[in-house]
């Protein structure tokens, strides 16, 4: 509104201006649908077998010092090796290695171990060098130096390429070296020979890969290549790939079914169920402990401390606490079970935490009689009103809609203060016709002529006691037509878990004012001074110095909502401890009093700030 009034065009209006400004409110109601739906949510990432390379130089100059990746990946061979067989010496494995190459590796091991800056300059330029000896010798490789793939793939793809001297046979095997995945266990070894023709540069082969049911971190092995006859070839930098096996499992995670849970005493044992969510993929367990409250562990109950396991694709297991009947008579007792480490990459839930509160068979019997009463009156409420005309008015012209037993003081007050309106309300059609679509059409339409009365008479009301229309508009016809607003509001926090409903209310309800209020009335007026070749004239009066106080006021609450959501003592945008809820409320009706103070001193003239063009500017 500002834009158009004080930038664009400024004291008028443009049809363009007024369709714009009225196309808003449908998007606004069909981004509010997009984002009840979770049509922004995140979407699954997903992979695929990808080839990554390893730069042989970096920032101009050689890779970690003239290493060749195969000496690289060798130490990272020997590494996994390491890691596998506890050992904390250097890199070695004299199984799988000769003299030479041990020696090889441990100089490299060493190397590696120093800073960049303190690593021995040798053999910097080696990849830079024509392996092929000037296209004399094949040379062999991968075309990748690593590659990853996706448990669930089955199989993972690796190029070998040949250059150099191409009108030669050339052979060289491939076998498969363990790293953090096992052969066997995590991928099928690989050990054979990949033969070259004459002219063929390019071979490919195809490793299978486990795919089980355990969550497993990420894991890799390693495919190396041999030459495996005296035939004259080479082997050239890249004679090592590391394959990574990415994890497709989701463990998912553990949670109690409830915060709560009420026992018999005469039950002997308390079965508690452990939920497992967002997936059930492989072997899991949860250590879980109790602590007392009223209950004593050994007198009223049988737990300390104990182990949950989940199998694979099992999702609910119960938690076993026996229990010890008393002879005597005693009140609720309660104890809590809170779940702790988990194994097999699952993770905690958001209820890692359930009382359980073990009562007599008197007690519980009659526990159970209020929850059935309480929800057989909660579902009656729900139910549509099946009430027929003569009965909405009898209970709008009667206190307390007739129960005069329960009816108090202010109630005989509010029937005499609020008897017109009852009244008039009683003229809507009952919920039950036709799904309650006709009493909320006219409920709707009621709404609307109340806050068209309303903000006559406070304008009336304002000229009587001489107040500007400026100052009558933000405090009279505000507060009277936000009074819904507000109880809606107020309801929607106390009913609702999240802020969600609340805060976007106030939103909706400041958007819908400006696209539907003013761009209806907009549109209309601007067409029809169109047609008779007039100019729509709308002064923008003090509209900049009020949208820069509303700009700041608005900056501060949300700031002040989001300090809120972030500081843990509170936890939330609503509610929270006493001190700092009762603080937020003192702050945002300042904001509001400020707002309406200085509005109202620019109003009088007292103070003068003049933002955008005068009224009588075009």
């Amino acid at each position: 509104m500002a834009i158009v009034l004080l930038a664009i065009s400024p004291n008028r209006v443009e049809v363009w201006e007024a369709v714009l400004t009225f196309i808003f409110f449908p998007l606004l109601i069909g981004v509010a649908y997009l984002a009840d739906k979770d049509f922004c949510m995140k979407k699954k990432q997903s992979y695929d077998t990808q080839f990554v390379g390893i730069p042989m130089i970096k920032n101009g100059e050689a890779n970690v010092a003239g290493d060749t990746v195969d000496e690289v990946q060798g130490v990272r061979v020997a590494i996994a090796g390491e890691e596998k067989a506890g050992e904390a010496s250097r890199p070695a494995n004299a199984k799988d290695n000769s003299e030479e190459e041990m020696h090889r590796l441990a100089k490299v091991y060493d190397r590696v171990q120093l800073p960049e800056s303190e690593r021995p300059m040798e053999d910097t330029i080696s990849h830079n060098i024509d392996h092929s000896k000037g296209g004399r010798l094949p040379v062999v490789q991968f075309t990748a130096a690593a590659v990853a793939v996706m448990e669930n793939e089955g199989k993972v793809r690796l190029g070998i390429k040949r250059t150099g001297l191409m009108d030669v046979p050339v052979s060289v095997r491939v076998e498969t070296i363990n790293g953090t995945a096992v052969a066997g266990d995590d991928y099928k070894p690989f050990n054979s020979v990949v033969e070259f023709k004459k002219n063929e540069g390019l071979r490919e082969i195809w490793i299978e890969i486990v795919d089980d049911f355990e969550w497993e971190p990420d894991e890799f092995f390693f495919a190396k290549l041999k030459l495996e006859d005296d035939d004259g070839s080479i082997l050239g930098p890249v004679s090592i790939c590391e394959v990574t096996i990415i994890n497709d499992d989701e463990p998912g995670t553990l949670a109690f079914a409830k915060p709560s849970f009420v026992v018999k005493e005469t039950g002997l044992k308390a079965l508690i169920p452990v939920v497992r969510l967002g997936g059930a993929d492989g072997h899991v367990s949860v250590r879980w402990t109790t602590k007392d409250i009223t209950a004593i562990e050994g007198k009223d109950y049988q737990g300390k401390e104990g182990l949950l396991e989940f199998d694979n694709q099992e999702t609910t297991k119960n938690i076993i606490v026996p229990l010890f009947e008393s002879n005597k008579e005693e009140r609720d007792e309660s104890f809590a079970i809170e779940l702790g480490e988990t194994d097999g990459g699952a993770t905690l839930g958001k209820i890692s935490k359930t009382i359980v509160t073990i009562v007599n068979d008197e007690e519980f019997n009659g526990l159970v009689s209020r929850i059935l009463n309480m929800t057989k009156a909660n579902l009656e409420a729900l139910e549509l009103q099946k009430t027929t005309y003569v009965q909405q008015f009898v209970e709008a012209m009667n206190v307390n809609g007739g129960d005069l037993e329960s009816a108090t003081f202010l109630d005989y007050i509010l029937h005499f203060l609020t008897f017109f309106w009852k009244i008039l309300f009683a003229f809507i059609p009952p919920a039950q016709y036709f799904g309650g679509w006709p009493a909320f059409i006219i409920s709707l339409a009621v709404i609307g002529l109340m806050t068209a009365i309303i903000g006559d008479l406070a304008g009336i009301f304002g000229c009587l006691i001489g107040l500007e229309d400026s100052i009558t508009a933000i405090t009279l016809v505000a507060l009277g037509t936000s009074m819904p607003d507000t109880f809606a509001s107020k309801t929607a926090a106390v009913m609702e878990k999240t802020a969600d409903s609340s805060v976007g209310n106030v939103n909706g309800s400041n958007s819908v004012n400006v696209f539907l209020g003013l761009g209806l009335p907009w549109l209309l007026a601007s067409i029809y001074h169109e047609a008779k070749g007039s100019e729509f004239a709308v002064p923008a009066d003090s509209l900049g110095f009020s949208v820069v106080l509303y700009s700041i006021a608005a900056v501060i609450a949300i700031t002040t909502l989001i300090v809120r959501r972030n500081t843990p003592s509170i936890g939330g945008e609503l509610g929270g401890p006493k001190v700092p809820k009762i603080l937020s409320s003192i702050l945002f009706v300042s904001l509001w009093v400020l707002y309406i103070l200085f509005s109202a001193l620019q109003a009088k003239g007292i103070i003068s700030v003049q933002i955008g063009a005068s009224s009588g500017e075009k």
